[in-house]
């Protein structure tokens, strides 16, 4: 047997200005990406050939260009229609947030085109990101859907493994099953379910029960995504049923975990401490011990900010004194980046820093001397030492202020300690107080902070779901209507 495998992921934010274009992919093919999607060993064991077709990795970022979508997803459909006699299933890894101008959904664009080339009945399994959006027709189109457990995502290698295993216990024994889905009138961010608090831990606790049951293949709780105004926006369940006679049964199961989940509404909340930004200032400048961690919630660039806001930078430089030390990391400009990286490590320089597209990047003019150069990485999923060079920064420690920024020209999220040893930040613990572009705080950064905080920031990824504009959203839909 043979099976085709592909990735394509974007978490498109369309309140940032740019567009996503080729250049912004991490695109793979053959035995790379066969590497990268970590199903290799799961298929072998199984007796299944893998056919690679493409590997494209966006990350979070802006709408997609319409002709960037159509290369990646016609070079991925070239590949199924070359095997199209030979394979026996499809493996996909789709986030479920992508947007692309002209086209709305690329993950519902794909497999739609899929399905016209395959039929209806060859099997298809989607691992997916929580944080992504769904349609019944969708769900439908597919045998197999599951998304990740954990918010930070810290079982997503088990996850690609846990669908991968499932659609070959599915080739082995062929039912003409589809995944049971509910639409839910709620609509969450995702610092709103974090799932080390309630109530998605007690959520996460009801699906692992639920999939203990041998009628039930799998579970999926998905929080959708925000930051593209659309109808499909909003949570929804998904549930995988084992055999054709248990189709029924899923559909009932489906209905017990959305209201499960439903009954739940009132308890999403902010997990950990929030602030307005002023508060969260001083509550950072009057925490006694250290590190303690403030997280720039407005331009958080996990969810597709542009990670170049200056305001909280600003916050500090207009304090009459400041007798701590605080890291920012980092703040994106990459011509100022690119200025300073043509100097020597311990010059003495100024700089301007801040791209100017609006007020909460306005520039700032900074004197400091650079400490290091270095690469700006993602790493491949939590927990792991897996990453790939996205670009370049240099950090830069101010001369008036006991103060160092990583200056960046590619936006990354700092979540990791390896991405500020690749800053040439030896250990960020040292400093009072750590700035970082995300929303919930990460967990290798949550388990070494002291103290931490939420800065309710304005910018590309507010928090404060009653406030954002919607105008093509189902309603009512809550929290934005009582219900």
């Amino acid at each position: 047997m043979k099976v085709l495998i592909g990735h394509f992921t974007t978490e498109a934010n369309a309140h940032i200005p740019m567009k996503n274009n080729l250049s912004h992919y991490e695109l793979a093919f053959g035995e790379e990406l066969i590497e990268r999607m970590k199903v290799r060993e799961v298929f072998e064991q199984a007796g299944i050939e893998i056919i690679p077709s493409i590997y494209a990795g966006g990350g979070p970022s802006g709408v997609i260009e319409k002709e960037t979508f159509l290369t990646i997803e016609n070079s991925l459909l070239s590949t199924i229609k070359k095997h199209k006699h030979e394979i026996d299933g499809i493996y996909l890894w789709l986030h479920g947030a992508s947007w692309v101008e002209d086209i709305g959904s690329g993950d519902f664009h794909i497999i739609a085109k899929i399905r016209e080339l395959v039929g209806p009945y060859l099997p298809i399994a989607v691992s997916c990101d929580p944080h992504g959006n769904l349609t019944e027709d969708y769900v439908h189109s597919l045998q197999i859907l599951r998304s990740f457990r954990q918010s930070p995502h810290t079982d997503m290698v088990e996850t690609y493994r846990k669908v991968a295993a499932m659609l070959c216990d599915l080739l082995k024994n062929r039912q003409h099953i589809h995944p049971a889905y509910r639409k839910l009138p709620l609509i969450l961010g995702g610092e709103q379910s974090v799932s080390a608090d309630e109530p998605v831990r007690s959520i996460n606790a009801y699906m692992d029960q639920l999939e203990q049951d041998p009628r039930i293949r799998s579970v999926s709780w998905h929080v959708g995504y925000l930051r593209h105004d659309c109808p499909e926006a909003g949570c929804g369940v998904v549930v995988v049923p084992q055999t054709e006679a248990d189709q029924a049964y899923a559909e009932a199961i489906c209905g017990k975990l959305a209201d499960y989940v439903w009954q739940r509404r009132h308890e999403f909340h902010y997990t950990g401490t929030t602030a307005d930004p002023e508060a969260a200032l001083q509550m950072a400048l009057n925490f006694e011990g250290k590190p303690f961690v403030l997280t720039d919630s407005g331009d958080n660039t996990t969810s597709g900010a542009t990670g170049w806001n200056t305001f909280v930078l600003r916050q500090f430089l207009a304090l009459p004194e400041l007798n701590k030390s605080v890291l920012f990391a980092g703040i994106c400009d990459p011509k100022t980046c690119a200025e300073l990286r043509m100097k020597q490590i311990g010059d003495a320089v100024e700089a301007t820093l801040g791209v100017g597209e609006d007020e909460l990047s306005k520039p700032v003019r900074l004197e400091g001397v650079i400490q290091a150069k270095g690469d700006v990485i993602r790493i491949a999923a939590l927990g792991r030492d897996e990453y790939t060079v996205m670009g370049h920064c240099v950090s830069l420690t101010l001369t008036d202020w006991p103060m160092t920024v990583i200056i960046t020209d590619h936006r990354q999220a700092y979540c990791h300690t390896l991405q500020f040893e690749h800053a040439g930040i030896t250990d960020w613990t040292q400093f009072a107080i750590t700035v970082v572009k995300q929303g919930y705080i990460f967990p290798e950064l949550k388990a070494a902070a002291q103290g931490y905080v939420m800065s309710l920031t304005e910018g590309a990824t507010p928090q404060d779901t009653k406030n954002i504009p919607f105008k093509q959203i189902q309603r009512p839909m809550y929290p934005i209507d009582e219900i």
